[in-house]
Formats: C-alpha cells, structure tokens, sequence
C-alpha cells in the first residue's frame, strides 16, 4: 500500500485515534493476552495502530512481536525510526496468500478495508482462518458523511464520493461504503465471533488543518466521479469558508474478529445463514465452513 504521505498520516492521527472504539481496542488487547504471536499491521503507514494500542512496549503490545507490512519503503523508515522495536516488512497487499500473517495473533489494519475487494476478503479470511489469528480492522468509512452549515450539494456530493470510493483501488474492485458490512459477513461465514462499533470523524474549528485537506480532497474525488466541476468548486469554496464555526462528521467502522475458539459468541449459525443468503461467500465458501464444524461435505 502506498500513495500517503507522513504529513497526512500524521495529520489524520489525533483524530483517528479520538474516533477509535475504545470498547474494541480493549478487546483485542485481552485477546492478545491470552496467547502467543505476532500483531502485524496490514498498511500500517508510520506505525499509528501500534501508537494507538499504546506502542509495542506498552501493555498490550509487550510480548508480541509486532510487524508492520506496507509498500512504501519511506512510510517504513519512518516507522521504524519513530518505534524501532517494530519489524518493517515491504509488501504488496494485494497478494494476500504472500502476507507474512502465519504466526498472527492478531491482524491489525486502520482505514484499508474500505479500499478492498470482496475476493480479497475472502482471502484473507481463508489466512486467519489458517493460521487461527483474530482481526482488529478500524476506521472503515461506511459511506456517511454530514456537514454543518449545510449546502444544498451535500447529499450530492457524498454520493459522488461514495461512486469514486469503488473504483479499483489495486485490489480489484473496492467495497468502499460497503465494506465493513462486507467484512463482518464475510468473517461470521467463515465462523468468526464478529463485534463492530461505529468510530466517527467529528472534526469542529479546532481541526481545521485536518478539514481543509479532507474537503479538498472529497471535492476532487467527488468531480473525478461525475459531480459537475462548477458545483464541485462551488461546494468547495462553501466548505472551505466555513472551516472556523463549521462541522464535519465522517462515518467509519470498527470491527474484531476472533477465531471460533476464542470468541465471546458463538456465531457459527448465524455465518452459515449469510453465506447461505449468498451475498458475500459462494457455495463453495458454504460447503467449506460446514465441513469444518460438521466433518462432513454436502453433496453438490
């Protein structure tokens, strides 16, 4: 994964972390203690999912191993500097069967399942499914977005945004909006104990550094995905004058996922029925998980 700057992670990360569920955060940390294994960060930038679980010396991470895979060699330097305990691995994402999770304990990822397909999410549950690893995904925006003062554009931008957010990321054709909706039923198909909590933007006056770059660049997206380019700058002007006194409110997603033996529920039925639905997993996925827990493969 590339094609972010250390100026825009570092910019976005107060906020990230504010948004986080704390609830979740503290879930993946008591399954992290209860065994062994590395967290790997999938995309992790400059490491700010470690950060935000309190460093790989803090209390939850101690123990663990934790590495971080991305394409971007200048986003793993500067991760490994900021926290040199971290093992920096360069990767494409987008060959899942090749991602260095085989001895996971937990798979971490912020912000890059909504850039995803649904094949690649079936890979990699079929990976944490292998290797018996949990997934903390967060900050999966999920298609909402308000602003206040309004603009007559709102709707019609967020709808524009939404259309761009679906094109072919790198990773076949992204979920964008709908990808945590995706992944939860993708994971409980393939019998993880899936929980979610919502972990919004809420930007007022305070973050306008953050705001301006966010506006300009929903803006742009929303223009490249078939919003006129006089109402694109015209929305943009609006947004832009209104930074002092004005809000802005991103939608996004938090997800854990744990393996069957080690999740609170049991959540098996309830993966068999979604598959069954046929939305998110194949026949072939449904056949797969009733082998698993029945020991016997129905027939064709």
């Amino acid at each position: 994964m590339s094609g972010f700057s250390v100026s825009w992670l570092d910019l976005r990360e107060a906020a990230d972390h504010a948004a986080r569920d704390a609830g979740l955060g503290e879930a993946a940390g008591r399954f992290l203690r209860d065994g062994p294994g590395a967290v790997v960060d999938l995309g992790g930038g400059t490491g700010s999912t470690f950060r935000a679980l309190g460093g790989s010396s803090g209390p939850l991470l101690h123990g663990h191993p934790c590495r971080l895979v991305d394409l971007d060699a200048g986003l793993l330097a500067e991760a490994t500097a900021r926290d040199p305990a971290i093992a920096a691995h360069p990767a494409d994402l987008s060959g899942v069967d090749d991602l260095p999770i085989g001895d996971a304990r937990l798979v971490t990822a912020s912000a890059l399942l909504d850039l995803v397909s649904a094949d690649w999410l079936h890979a990699l549950a079929r990976r944490l499914s292998a290797c018996g690893a949990g997934l903390y995904a967060a900050l999966t925006y999920d298609g909402r977005m308000a602003f206040s003062p309004p603009h007559p554009l709102d709707g019609a931008v967020t709808a524009a945004f939404n259309r761009h957010q679906r094109g072919d990321k790198g990773f076949g054709p992204a979920l964008g909006p709908d990808a945590a909706e995706a992944a939860a039923g993708i994971l409980r198909a393939s019998g993880f104990s899936v929980t979610a909590a919502t972990s919004d933007w809420r930007l007022g006056s305070a973050d306008a550094a953050l705001a301006r770059p966010l506006v300009e660049g929903i803006a742009a997206a929303a223009g490249e995905a078939g919003l006129g380019p006089d109402e694109a700058a015209g929305w943009l002007a609006f947004r832009l004058a209104h930074l002092a006194g004005g809000e802005i409110l991103v939608g996004h997603r938090d997800l854990l996922a744990l393996p069957p033996a080690d999740g609170q529920t049991d959540d098996i039925e309830a993966g068999l029925r979604e598959a069954d639905a046929g939305e998110f997993a194949s026949e072939e996925d449904v056949a797969r998980i009733i082998e698993r827990y029945t020991g016997r493969r129905p027939e064709p």
